[in-house]
């Protein structure tokens, strides 16, 4: 196995990382706020794709100038979610809240078989294809534009939450629901963003990888489970950990496709998960 092959497996481990890190970020970001895990989170990544495919076959729209639009619905299927949903059940058991949102993945998933069948859609010619080689190492166009995309919108989102009044509003939210109800800021409305906000950060990642990834019903599965297994690993409610967790895992991934075989490289993903949760069970930046 030369030098040339694993660096270019690694790097595009590193490039899977990023997208795994703005999906999980929307992950952390719910459950950072009210504690609930989302575990229609994969569905809603899957409704982003296919929105991004049929807006391509039906008006031609690539799957870049496709973003806001997948943005702008996921974010109002977020906030559907909370106010149709979340919202009666924040007092609920835990099961309750555990099984509404697993009632709802499966709702979507079967919706989507029922209306667009189970078979696999790809799209056929975006504007963004090809290889670049740099320094003899080969990568796909897609894949690097699709990475940097979710990078910048990770960077966007970090900045948003850390940076502007109404993200300070999320935060305390977040450490004391009821001393920010108290300060004047009206929670329920923030819970709503945050289901808005962690709705879109899949809107995002499923319109940039839908121009070189399959699109059918079950897609969601595999990165929704991978991004369960990045918040735990990067902390529960960190972004952070989000971003170097996914890092981690786009790289182990990667590294355990090329070093050991392609069928044991998720093995080894939750391998190194639970390595982690035994060391630290918050995981390495959590704070629940």
């Amino acid at each position: 196995m030369t030098r040339e092959i694993i660096i270019q497996a690694l790097i595009s481990g590193l490039l899977m990382g990023f997208i795994y890190a703005l999906v999980a970020a929307g992950l952390s970001l719910i459950f950072g706020l009210m504690e609930i895990v989302n575990f229609a989170h994969g569905e809603f990544m899957m409704l982003s794709m296919y929105t991004t495919f049929w807006l391509y076959t039906l008006f031609g729209l690539d799957p870049l100038f496709a973003i806001p639009i997948c943005i702008a619905l996921l974010f109002v299927i977020g906030v559907v979610t909370h106010y149709g949903i979340i919202r009666h059940i924040l007092d609920a058991p835990m099961l309750v809240q555990i099984t509404a949102t697993f009632g709802l993945a499966i709702f979507l998933r079967s919706l989507a078989q029922f209306l667009w069948s189970a078979d696999y859609r790809v799209i056929d010619d975006p504007i963004v294809s090809g290889r670049i080689e740099i320094w003899g190492i080969y990568l796909g166009l897609p894949q690097v534009v699709a990475s940097a995309g979710c990078l910048l919108a990770f960077g966007f989102l970090y900045y948003f939450v850390n940076r502007t009044e109404t993200g300070i509003a999320l935060q305390a939210t977040a450490q004391d629901r009821e001393a920010a109800g108290l300060m004047g800021i009206q929670t329920d409305r923030m819970f709503a963003l945050g289901w808005g906000i962690g709705a879109a950060c899949v809107g995002v990642a499923g319109a940039l990888i839908s121009s070189y990834y399959m699109v059918f019903p079950d897609v969601g599965i595999i990165f929704a489970l991978l991004a369960y297994v990045t918040v735990a690993m990067g902390g529960f409610g960190s972004l952070i950990g989000a971003l170097i967790a996914g890092i981690a895992i786009g790289l182990i991934e990667a590294a355990g496709a090329i070093l050991v075989s392609p069928a044991f490289k998720y093995g080894i993903i939750f391998l190194c998960y639970l390595v982690v949760v035994l060391l630290r069970p918050k995981g390495l930046f959590g704070r629940f």
